[in-house]
């Protein structure tokens, strides 16, 4: 016995001692500093009390960016994977949205479940009012997959409302633009699944429930800009992809035979209206000469950012950046709804690089929305609609790559692990049953699926709030812990669109509305006593 303790004592202190002895520092040497360390905190002091002057500016413009299941944890990886990209340890990088000075917790669960999917949350976060889990713009009196529980029911989004009033409109996401996220942007469905009518029970189709690809194109008429994956859901049933001609699980799948996109290119052939299919031809527009936009560029998700086509696959900064170009001419303003949809699907997979990699892609998104923007009269909110069962630990050293084993052996079955584990998923593997040894193994591959405790086919969403990061005008009202259907009525009441208008035209509400009113009054009284 004590030898065995010996053994498992060692396993665990020599690679420790080993890091030790390597001489070099395992972080920059002014960290050894007090004044280091008391200057950063005076120069964030400084700015926290510079805070005190609160932004209460209209909101012209309007940005939400969803990374759909960007939990905690996945972004301070992702914080991590970030800085190590750059050749620094990582962790003390800051990721666009961890310089945003205003952040919040949303409280995630749908009506019928403590842990939510992302259409329940997406109907949440975009049209203000819970749901049940697998529907998408309708109340909780809405049943999944019930399609005459569907009318009556119907709930509205701020996309629609920002529409209303006026602004341009848009949706860029990964995934297919059909996708549970986007969908609630426009649709009401009672499920997150019928993607096109070849995906619904024939009788739904018989009550007069419609495809959520159908209802992109029917229930808001002329979204300025509409970008990400999802081709198949437009075209005809049979009718060969653009891109794969000769795959047919790539071919249309619609089975009332409608092209909707070329009924869209027809509606729109009188005004400046763009579609397209790839990088290329998405990049070679002149925004100054595109007022509408339909960009798909796959048959179903993008790509993940690791293992896209360079040439072909526009990134989702580069959509971003079109997207923005396009939105921002308008005077009255614009709404951007962005998603980085596959940081869940990484996750789901087990492989954790995909997902990290995803996540930073969009933070460097971010940055590129901000360049573009002003924070004087944007309003920007980066969030997620849930996290995941994804976590990293292991006593790892400064600078230890993200991907990386932890320093020591585990003390119970004499082999190494990998920082990164999942509590469930793809990644559980027993060899001679006994727990995979993860040095025979590539860990750091690009699909590598990290170990998990229990096994699943796919890996679950997790239960724990989110963060809500908010810079701009009104930003601070998105501060605390709240339901997630918060979020939607502050970006509404900073816009003055929606149902909270009334501080716009008062005394008491956005300082830059009241001011010009106030000034307009003023002038007139002035020039009525002159005269």
């Amino acid at each position: 016995i004590d030898n065995n303790m010996e053994v498992k004592t060692l396993l665990i202190i020599c690679p420790c001692l080993l890091l030790g002895s390597l001489g070099k520092p395992q972080f920059p040497e002014q960290e050894k500093e007090a004044k280091f360390w008391n200057a950063w905190a005076q120069k964030t002091l400084k700015n926290a009390l510079a805070l005190q002057e609160l932004n209460k500016n209209k909101a012209k413009n309007l940005i939400l960016f969803l990374g759909d299941g960007m939990g905690v944890p996945t972004v301070t990886a992702a914080r991590i994977l970030k800085g190590q990209l750059h050749g620094q340890s990582g962790e003390e990088t800051q990721l666009e949205m961890d310089k945003f000075p205003f952040v919040a917790l949303a409280k995630t669960y749908n009506t019928n479940a403590q842990v939510a999917d992302s259409a329940g949350t997406a109907t949440a976060y975009l049209c203000g009012v819970k749901a049940n889990e697998g529907t998408v713009g309708v109340t909780a009196a809405a049943v999944r997959s019930q399609c005459n529980t569907t009318q009556g029911n119907e709930v509205t989004s701020i996309l629609k409302w920002a529409k209303d009033a006026g602004k341009s409109v848009g949706i860029v996401t990964t995934t297919r633009i059909n996708h549970a996220t986007p969908s609630a942007a426009y649709a009401h469905s009672v499920d997150r699944d019928w993607y096109s009518d070849n995906e619904m029970p024939a009788e739904a189709v018989q009550a007069g429930c419609k495809d959520i690809a159908r209802q992109l194109f029917e229930n808001i008429p002329n979204i300025n800009v509409i970008m990400g994956g999802g081709r198949k859901y437009m075209f005809p049933k049979n009718m060969s992809d653009v891109e794969y001609p000769n795959i047919s699980k790539y071919s249309g799948c619609r089975k009332d035979g409608r092209n909707l996109v070329k009924e869209w290119t027809d509606q729109m052939k009188d005004k400046k209206a763009h579609y397209v299919w790839n990088k290329k031809d998405l990049l070679s527009l002149n925004p100054n000469n595109v007022d509408y936009l339909l960009g798909l560029f796959k048959p179903v998700d993008l790509p993940y950012h690791l293992e896209r086509n360079l040439e072909t696959d526009p990134s989702l900064t580069e959509m971003v950046d079109v997207a923005i170009k396009i939105l921002k001419k308008n005077p009255n303003g614009f709404y951007l709804l962005v998603e980085g949809g596959r940081i869940d699907h990484g996750h789901h997979e087990g492989k954790a690089k995909q997902a990290l990699h995803e996540a930073v892609e969009m933070d460097r998104a971010i940055g590129r929305a901000g360049l573009l923007t002003n924070i004087h009269d944007t309003l920007t909110v980066v969030t997620a609609d849930h996290s995941h069962m994804f976590n990293f630990g292991g006593y790892t050293p400064r600078g230890n790559t993200i991907f990386g084993l932890a320093p020591m052996m585990s003390d119970v079955d004499q082999k190494p692990f990998t920082s990164i584990l999942y509590g469930n998923g793809p990644g559980f593997k027993v060899v001679n049953g006994a727990r995979e040894n993860v040095s025979t193994v590539d860990y750091q591959e690009n699909n590598y699926q990290a170990q998990s405790a229990v096994p699943l086919a796919m890996e679950t969403h997790g239960g724990e709030d989110v963060a809500v990061f908010s810079k701009g005008p009104m930003a601070h009202l998105l501060h605390g812990v709240h339901e997630q259907n918060y979020i939607p009525h502050v970006m509404a009441y900073a816009a003055c669109i929606g149902q909270n208008r009334e501080h716009c035209y008062s005394s008491s509400g956005a300082a830059t509305v009241n001011l010009a009113f106030s000034s307009i009054a003023a002038l007139l009284t002035v020039t009525w006593l002159l005269c």
